[in-house]
Formats: structure tokens, sequence, C-alpha cells
């Protein structure tokens, strides 16, 4: 009977207790200091000023895809952005410049404070990541962001080895742990 109920127990704390980390399939644990995120950010938010801001997404995804695809770890995909991002503001401006915007756009590296935010299974917590940062106007309107290292937003995982990823529960270790491997 005890059995049991610890089983009930531990199916329940699993479902709602959630995923609290991620690893590679070496077992790495993939903590923030693993992904590198992009933010891009609206002039304003005004209906216009949002529409150009997924068409300025939609431009640089399209960009960096193919040069970030070779990258295999975090410090290469920094190095490789780091490298393009006068062409990122570039992109960015000329994408605005063709839909008859008049203010710029600047692309940087830094670290910024973000929420929790879910990608499909996966859940980054709040905290300080590093980021390309993509201002564009006097960025104050609502923004977009994603994860372009290991790419979550940009491809299909079979193309960007996110299929090495896989989820942990603490709970359920810890569960297993105490019951013995349930």
């Amino acid at each position: 009977m005890f059995k049991k109920i610890g089983i009930a127990l531990a199916i329940c704390l699993v479902i709602f207790g959630g995923i609290v980390g991620y690893c590679n399939a070496q077992g790495t644990e993939l903590t923030a200091d693993s992904f590198l995120r992009i933010h891009i950010r609206a002039n304003s938010n005004s209906v216009e000023d949002q529409a150009v801001k997924y068409k300025v997404k939609d431009a640089i995804v399209e960009y960096l895809t193919p040069i970030l695809a070779d990258a295999k770890t975090k410090p290469e995909a920094i190095e490789l952005v780091s490298q393009n991002l006068s062409q990122i503001s570039n992109i960015a401006g000329l994408v605005l410049s063709d839909n008859g915007y008049n203010y710029g756009a600047n692309a940087v590296l830094r670290s910024e404070y973000f929420p929790t935010r879910c990608y499909d299974d996966v859940v980054l917590e709040s905290g300080e990541y590093d980021s390309i940062i993509l201002e564009l106007g006097s960025a104050s309107g609502n923004n977009w962001w994603c994860v372009v290292y290991p790419p979550l937003c940009f491809v299909n995982a079979g193309d960007n080895n996110t299929e090495n990823i896989v989820y942990r529960s603490k709970l359920l270790e810890i569960i297993r742990t105490f019951f013995g491997g349930v």
C-alpha cells in the first residue's frame, strides 16, 4: 500500500513539479551560461512598428541561421555573432528603410535579464543571459526574444544538434533516490 501511495505521489510531483534542469546527451548541465539569446526591441507599440519588428526578425533569423549552423559551442556562436554585429544592424536598417521607416537599428552583445520563458518543452528560468540586443529606433516598444545558441527558435532540431538536449526533473531524481528506483 505504501509503495502505491509513494508511486502516485511521485507521479503527481513529476507532473506538477515540471522540468527544472536541462542537460545534453553527455549529461552536462545546461544553465543560463549555456545559452545565447536574441532580443529585438520595436521602436514603439504602434501596429506598424510591431509589424516591421517581425519583418526585421525574419530577415535576421534568415541571415543568422547559416552563420550559426556550424557553431558547436556558445563561445563559437558569440564569436560568429560578434563578427557580424554591424551586418545585423545593416540588415535591420535595410528592412526598416524598405518599409518606409527612417529610424535606424543598432545591434550589440551584452548580458541582460530575461523573465522565465518556455520554448516548446524547454523552460529557461529567469536570469541574466548573454544576448544579441537589436534595438529598432527608440526601442521603447514590445519586443521579441528567442535563443540563438543552441538554436531553439531558428531551425528544426534535427538540423542543429538540439535533439541531443534531454530534460531532467530534479524532483523525479529525488523520488527515485528515496524510493530506490521507482
